[in-house]
This record gives structure tokens, sequence and C-alpha cells, in this order.
């Protein structure tokens, strides 16, 4: 699967990235898990179907009634049709350097955002609603007032959440500005027990499937699908332990395409088959 360069693929212009840029995104079919280099970070206003994005080290899903904030970088997302038979969205791309004039402008001293997330959940509200109009009556003014207008409503955006969320969403915006560590174990760890393929795990870490498997064993002195196999069966079988579930009840989960592939992977590891815990 291609990777998606947004908003690169968004703009007329390529080598001219504004730094404030807005655009409505529609779609009429379901997408999974595509992979998507994300350049700039990004207001996600949904207004019709089902968003869900999984990040280096977690995954976050939202409907109609939520909005995310998300921190640039390489994500996949699932977008998917509710009811009908469209999927909408607006966009709102900001610079870091906006952010950093904003901040500057607004707020104190760098304080640290101890658990540091991709993403920030924002519940859509009647001035939600009411800001998403105003930006459809921005794009209508004439193009050489565009850019001072759409500035002003950023600002509006970011005061009226701070307002709202207080510390919490003035701290995100704050790491949003920091450059990010993130451990290849930790991310590795994190997708244990998700149904991710290696190639997408890969893409999460910024690396080429052959580049995070030489990486890999020099981490752990053992191959990625082997070891990411015994660990999700040791969590498939403490499951089915507890009594709550079937093998049939989760053997997507945890990567497999069928239940007779689960159970024969199931059975070579432990000596015997899933369905026996459960009887």
């Amino acid at each position: 699967m291609a990777i998606e360069n947004i908003p690169e693929i968004y703009l007329s212009n390529t080598k001219k990235r504004p730094d404030l840029f807005v655009y409505d995104f529609k779609m009429t079919n379901d997408v999974v898990k595509s992979k998507v280099n994300l350049g700039m970070n990004m207001f996600s206003f949904l207004q019709v179907g089902k968003k869900q994005v999984h990040f280096a080290g977690n995954s976050i899903a939202v409907n109609k009634d939520q909005s995310l904030l998300l921190k640039k970088g390489n994500w996949l997302w699932t977008e998917l049709l509710e009811t009908e038979a469209i999927y909408y969205c607006k966009l709102l791309f900001f610079s870091e350097k906006v952010l950093k004039e904003f901040l500057e402008k607004h707020t104190e001293a760098r304080s640290i955002l101890r658990d540091e997330v991709p993403y920030f959940v924002i519940r859509n509200d009647a001035y939600i609603t009411s800001y998403l109009n105003s930006l459809v009556t921005i794009h209508e003014a004439p193009a050489i007032f565009m850019e001072n207008l759409l500035s002003v409503k950023f600002e509006e955006l970011l005061l009226y959440l701070i307002n709202k969320y207080g510390d919490t969403f003035k701290l995100y915006l704050q790491s949003l500005i920091v450059k990010e560590t993130s451990a290849f174990k930790k991310i590795v760890e994190s997708k244990i027990h998700s149904n991710l393929k290696l190639e997408e795990i890969a893409f999460l870490c910024n690396m080429s499937l052959s580049t995070f498997k030489r990486h890999f064993i020099k981490e752990y002195d053992v191959s990625p699908g082997k070891w990411l196999q015994n660990k999700r069966l040791q969590k498939a079988k403490e499951m089915l332990e507890q009594g709550d579930c079937k093998p049939s009840d989760i053997y997507l989960d945890f990567g497999y395409n069928n239940l007779s592939n689960f159970s024969i992977a199931f059975k070579n590891k432990f000596g015997f088959s899933p369905s026996k815990i459960s009887l």
C-alpha cells in the first residue's frame, strides 16, 4: 500500500506549504489502515463516519461526536462510512511556527507533559459546530484576506480549547513542539497484542520492513515474526484461561485470518488445542 503524504496531496502548490490550511475531506468507500505520513499537526473535525488511528504507542477511535488533534508523524488511518454513504471531515493543518507564536503570546514557560501521546480528543459542542460553519464562510472571502482571517480563527480555536480543557490542553500544545524520542522497544512492545502486521509496525517505527527486521534482531536476538507470535499466543492462552471468551472470539485480534491457523499455531506452542481450555 502506497504512503500518502498529507497535506501535500491536498495542496495545489506542493513547493509552498502554508502555515495554516483547511481541507474538506470526503470519500464514499471504507479505507482500512492506510499509511499516512502526516507532515503537519492537524485538527480532524469528523462530521460523518468513524475514524481510527494507530500510532507508534497506541490507537484511538472516534465518531462524529468527537474531533481529534493529531501530532505529525507516521500513522495508520482507518476511515469508515456509517449509516450514510459518505465519510466527511474538515481538516485544519497548522505549522509549528504558528503554534510557537501562539504559545509565546498566550502561555507561560513550557512544563513537562508526563504521559506524552500523539493525539488529543475533543468533545464536539455548539461552539465547534459554529466554528466549522465560520470556516466555510472564510473560504468565501477574497484570497487576499484568507490568510489573516484563518490566523485569527486558529487563535480563537486554541483559546477556546484552553478555556475548555485547561492545563491539560495547554500542556498538549506545548508537547507538539518537542522532538519526540520514542524508543524502538517501546513502540514494538505496545503492539504485542494488536493485530497489526509486521509491515505496519515497521511503518509506525518509520522504517522499511527490511530495516525493521534487522533492527529487531539486533534488539531481541530473534526474528520479529517468531517473537510476536510467541507473545501473542501467550496472551491468548491467558485470556482463554480466564474463561470469558472462546477461541473463535479472539483469533482475529491476534493476527490470524482464520480459526484453523490460530489453533494449529497454539497447539504447536503449547502441545494442546485452544478449545481444550474452554471445555
